[in-house]
């Protein structure tokens, strides 16, 4: 099914979309930019990388608990997505929706990634993974309202007129104790960039690199117990926080900067047609306290020719420094790069021939990824965080691209 037609099915199953929404007139530049990223040496920003970290672990624990499919996961979906607000406009956009009303408002978890079922498979089979066409957030989790990040998940949104519109939440978790005794524990990381490519899901962990979890091998837990427990009780019962499911990390990909300061990993996204992962740091121009305050810097990084996995030794491709900070979004492809700044509510297109344009964008905004087809206009997927305004959005990529 179309992107439009899903989009008119959903509208009309909702009755939260309208004709206006869909059809926004497209957004014109605020500003031509007076300055674009410039080049870093590429040889500076190295990556190794695992994917058997932990297998002798998380066999025991498939073996103990048994996986769950991704289809199965959707078919065992209990949060129903509602549409965008009437109130909601943005030039270009395609559609969208909310979470549910208590995630929506929800101050202990917050929202920050975002991939689809295109990143994984691209336009294959109408982008469909295991039947589904889906798109997946990440998120922390607080201790407190206010408090500190205790914990982080990923949330699986069906995103095709054939199934309800409903999502499922999955908890990611860190392998621990032996093959005999196999357990989990939380990964308490801000998330701030999630990447599908094929089975392997990659999530950003700010100062080291990246997680990577595998989408076959999502555990089914006990629902019991109180929301405090996590991992395997002393009857031998697993439990994660009343969720049923849990997607644990199979392998790291770790970040090494041998000339100046360590990178931090706020945002990641992938690039499909230079088959590489892309990502940039939040940094302030000045006067942060919890933040870097310097120039950021994007750096895209190729993947094993002909494999959706990492080299065991990897030596980024493009390194740039940019002119632009507080940057929680980034998204490139075929030669195109996007920014977004949370500080500015700008969105930055820049390409190495044509320098950047400017655009007027969404508070609180967050990670981007590039949604290709085939039949119907490219599109950029990005979402909001804020408490009581958590939009999931799409806008055709061509209102953006200078």
């Amino acid at each position: 099914m179309s992107v439009r037609r899903r989009l008119v099915a959903g509208a009309l199953a909702t009755g939260a979309l309208v004709a206006g929404l869909l059809f926004a007139p497209a957004s014109a530049p605020v500003a031509l930019a007076a300055a674009g990223p410039t080049n870093l040496p590429t040889s500076e920003y190295k990556l190794t990388a695992t994917y058997n970290q932990f297998d002798a672990i998380n066999n025991a624990l498939v073996s103990t608990l048994g996986v769950a499919s991704v289809h199965t996961v959707m078919q065992n979906a209990n949060h129903t997505r509602k549409g965008l607000p009437s109130s909601f406009s943005i030039g270009g956009l395609v559609g969208g929706f909310r979470f549910d009303d208590a995630d929506n408002s929800d101050c202990r978890n917050y929202p920050q990634g975002i991939t689809t079922s295109r990143d994984a498979v691209g336009t294959a089979n109408s982008g469909n993974y295991d039947g589904h066409q889906l798109v997946v957030v990440s998120w922390y989790t607080k201790d407190a309202c206010g408090g500190s990040q205790e914990r982080s998940r990923i949330t699986l949104v069906d995103w095709d007129a054939t199934y309800p519109n409903e999502y499922r939440k999955v908890l990611l978790v860190e392998p621990t104790g032996s093959a005999t005794t196999p357990n989990f524990k939380d990964i308490p990381i801000h998330a701030g960039g999630v990447s599908w490519y094929g089975h392997y899901l990659y999530v950003a962990d700010t100062g080291k690199g990246m997680r990577v979890f595998d989408m076959r091998k999502i555990l089914k837990t006990n629902t019991g117990g109180t929301a405090d427990q996590i991992g395997r009780q002393p009857n031998g019962t697993y439990y994660a926080h009343n969720y049923a499911y849990v997607l644990p990390q199979i392998g790291t990909v770790t970040s090494n900067t041998t000339s100046g300061t360590a990178l931090k990993w706020s945002t990641i996204s992938l690039d499909r047609t230079n088959k590489s992962m892309v990502m940039t740091e939040y940094t302030c121009q000045s006067g942060c306290t919890g933040y870097p305050n310097r120039a950021p810097r994007a750096i895209r990084y190729p993947f094993a020719a002909g494999q959706n996995t990492f080299a065991a030794s990897t030596t980024a491709t493009q390194a740039l420094q940019l002119p632009w900070y507080k940057l929680n979004g980034v998204g490139s492809h075929n030669g195109r790069w996007w920014y977004y700044s949370s500080g500015a509510k700008q969105l930055y297109y820049w390409t190495p021939t044509a320098g950047s344009t400017t655009y007027s964008w969404v508070s609180l905004g967050e990670s981007i990824s590039y949604w290709e087809d085939e039949t119907e206009p490219d599109m950029l997927w990005t979402l909001q965080e804020g408490a009581g305004n958590r939009n999931v959005f799409a806008v055709k990529q061509a209102n953006y691209d200078g």
